[in-house]
């Protein structure tokens, strides 16, 4: 199955126009979706954005929820009413709406950044620091999983 993989940093252009990374246009093109489904990030400042697949689970979520509840009404709301759907032209390059780039502090590049099923756009440095603190988080949790280990092989496993 094909993946938004890697992290790719571009200029955003004197009329708004970015060059989409050519790895992921090909997964979206495969994925059958003309263009880019995008939102802003619900935890995050940076936009969650993919093809046909991250609509499909969006709509699974969505649908999952009780008909007309409150909390069916609030997904949809934050997911839904703030997407766009962003054109790529011929040349590869889409234009990022205003309310978007603000929402992630986009300005001139941009970091467009593979999460498997769909990709986030960031600002270059607040990805960074994001990085620095998820990598941070994988290592705390890849000790505590570890410590948990009995018999492993490594110090963790060879207390008794």
């Amino acid at each position: 199955m094909d993946q938004f993989v890697s992290t790719f940093t571009n200029k955003i252009d004197t009329k708004g126009r970015v060059s989409v990374p050519a790895s992921f246009r090909t997964v979206l093109a495969k994925d059958g979706l003309d263009g880019i489904y995008c939102y802003p990030s619900l935890d995050a400042p940076a936009l969650d954005a993919g093809g046909k697949r991250l609509v499909d689970k969006i709509n699974a979520l969505v649908e999952d929820l009780a008909p007309y509840s409150d909390e069916r009404d609030h997904l949809a709301t934050a997911l839904f009413g703030t997407s766009e759907i962003l054109s790529i032209d011929q040349d590869g390059r889409t234009i990022l709406p205003e309310r978007l780039r603000e929402h992630a502090g986009i300005t001139t590049h941009i970091a467009f950044v593979g999460l498997g099923e769909k990709f986030q756009m960031w600002e270059p440095e607040r990805f960074k620091i994001h990085l620095s603190e998820a990598r941070q988080k994988v290592r705390d949790l890849r000790k505590l999983l570890g410590a948990g280990r009995r018999g492993s092989g490594g110090p963790e496993g060879a207390r008794e």
